[in-house]
């Protein structure tokens, strides 16, 4: 069993930056396909940024250029540095880790990004 736990999230204005940290339990972690999701009130849960066991990442269109995913295998910490940060990027955001070995899924309990002014 594998536990997610986020934290960074708040309140911040338009065009402020926020820096999600998520970190996990275990000793595998490096193993870990790990993404980050977010689901704004009645919309769907929708995929951010994702990055693998060998760092390569993607990026929804919508917050390319502006959203970073990182990872720190030693801290068993995966990161989301978001800037320029807009109303729509309002949301709950989701850790989540994939261990595609066993097709085994865990997500953490989800951190609150509010966008205003």
């Amino acid at each position: 069993q594998v536990q997610l736990v986020e934290s960074g999230g708040g309140l911040v204005q338009p065009g402020g930056s926020l820096r999600l940290s998520c970190a996990a339990s275990g000793s595998i972690f490096s193993r870990y396909v790990m993404g980050w999701y977010r689901q704004a009130p009645g919309k769907q849960r929708e995929l951010v940024a994702g990055i693998t066991s060998g760092g390569s990442t993607n990026y929804a269109d919508s917050v390319k250029g502006r959203f970073t995913i990182s990872r720190d295998n030693a801290k068993n910490t995966v990161f989301l540095q978001m800037n320029s940060l807009k109303p729509e990027d309002t949301a709950v955001y989701y850790c989540k880790a994939l261990y595609e070995v066993l097709g085994k899924v865990y997500w953490g309990q989800g951190t609150q990004v509010t966008v205003s002014s």
